[in-house]
C-alpha cells in the first residue's frame, strides 16, 4: 500500500471529528466529572456540617453573650453604671488592670529573651527547655495557685523568712501576680519561637560582620522582624491575664476591695445575689474578648501578609 501525500495528510488531521470521535470524548468527559464528584462531598453533607458550625457557635458563644448583656441591662441603664462604678468593682478593675500589666510586661521580657536562645542558637537543654515553657499549658491553674501557696504560705517553704520580713505575698498583689505570670508565660514565647526559626540567622550574622553590636543587632535587626507576632502574643497574654480565675482564686483571698480581680468580683456578687451587677462586670469581661477577637483578626492578617 502506498503512503499518502504530504497535502493529503494535512488534508486529513484539519478534518472535524467525526460522530464516533465526538461520543468517545463525551464519555472521557463524564467520566473524568463522575471521579470528581466521587471526590468531592454531597450537597446534603456541605449543608449539614455548616449547620451544625453554625447551631454550635449560636448555642454555646452568641447564646450565653447575648444572656450576658441581656441580664446586665435586666435593671436598666441607671443601675448597669451604678454597678460599674462601684468602689469594690472599681478596685476590681484597677487590680486587674495591674496585675495584667505586670504579666505582659514579664511575659514579654522573658519570651523575647526564650525564643531568642531557642530559634537563633542550639545548645544542650534546649528541649529540655521548650518542654518547661509549655508545662503552665499540662497543670491545672489551681494546681499552680496550691504551688505558690506551699512555696510562699504561713506554713511554707519560705513562709517564716517572709514573716520575719514583713513580706507578704500570697493573699497581695505579688501572690497574684506570680501565680497570673505563671498561667500565662507560655503565650509570648510560643509566637515567637516559630518566626525565629524560620528567619534564620543570616540577618543577624551580616550586621554583626558590618560592625553592628549584639544589641544593636537585636533592636534594629531581630526585634523588627518579629514585631507583629509579638504584639500578637501580648494581645493573647493580656487576654488571658485579665480573665484568669483558678490560679488567682486559690492565691488571692477573695477580700472585697482588695485582692478580687474582675473573674472574682464576678463570683462573688453572683454569690451574694447581686445578679445584674455581676453580670454588669462580665459584660466588661465580654467586650475584652470581642476587642481581643477584633484585634488577633487584624493582626494575623498582619503577620500572613509579612
Amino acid at each position: 500500500m502506498s503512503a499518502l501525500p504530504a497535502a493529503e495528510i494535512v488534508e486529513h488531521s484539519a478534518l472535524p471529528p467525526t460522530l464516533s470521535e465526538r461520543a468517545a470524548s463525551r464519555a472521557i468527559q463524564a467520566q473524568i466529572r463522575r471521579k470528581a464528584d466521587a471526590r468531592a462531598d454531597p450537597p446534603w453533607v456541605k449543608w449539614l456540617v455548616i449547620s451544625v458550625a453554625v447551631a454550635f457557635l449560636g448555642l454555646f458563644i452568641v447564646l450565653p453573650l447575648a444572656c450576658v448583656f441581656t441580664e446586665a441591662f435586666a435593671k436598666g441603664v441607671a443601675a448597669y453604671f451604678a454597678a460599674l462604678t462601684h468602689p469594690d468593682t472599681l478596685s476590681a478593675v484597677r487590680l486587674t488592670l495591674i496585675v495584667a500589666a505586670i504579666s505582659v510586661a514579664s511575659n514579654v521580657v522573658f519570651g523575647v529573651i526564650g525564643a531568642w536562645a531557642i530559634g537563633k542558637f542550639e545548645f544542650r537543654g534546649k528541649n529540655l527547655l521548650i518542654t518547661l515553657i509549655e508545662l503552665p499549658f499540662s497543670v491545672s491553674p489551681v494546681i499552680a495557685g496550691l504551688v505558690f501557696v506551699l512555696l510562699f504560705g504561713l506554713q511554707g517553704y519560705f513562709g517564716s523568712w517572709l514573716v520575719a520580713h514583713n513580706i507578704k505575698v500570697i493573699f497581695a498583689l505579688p501572690g497574684i501576680a506570680l501565680a497570673t505570670i505563671f498561667v500565662t508565660f507560655p503565650f509570648v514565647v510560643r509566637e515567637l519561637i516559630p518566626l525565629m526559626q524560620q528567619q534564620g540567622t543570616e540577618e543577624e550574622q551580616a550586621a554583626l560582620s558590618l560592625g553592628a553590636s549584639g544589641l544593636k543587632t537585636f533592636f534594629r535587626v531581630t526585634l523588627p522582624n518579629v514585631k507583629w507576632a509579638l504584639l500578637y502574643g501580648v494581645l493573647l497574654c493580656n487576654a488571658r491575664a485579665m480573665g484568669e480565675f483558678g490560679a488567682v482564686s486559690v492565691v488571692s483571698g477573695h477580700v472585697r476591695g482588695e485582692t478580687n480581680t474582675m473573674p472574682l468580683q464576678v463570683e462573688a456578687l453572683y454569690d451574694s445575689y447581686q445578679f445584674a451587677a455581676a453580670f454588669a462586670v462580665a459584660s466588661l469581661l465580654a467586650l475584652l474578648a470581642l476587642v481581643t477577637l477584633v484585634m488577633k483578626i487584624v493582626l494575623e492578617d498582619r503577620l500572613m501578609e509579612e
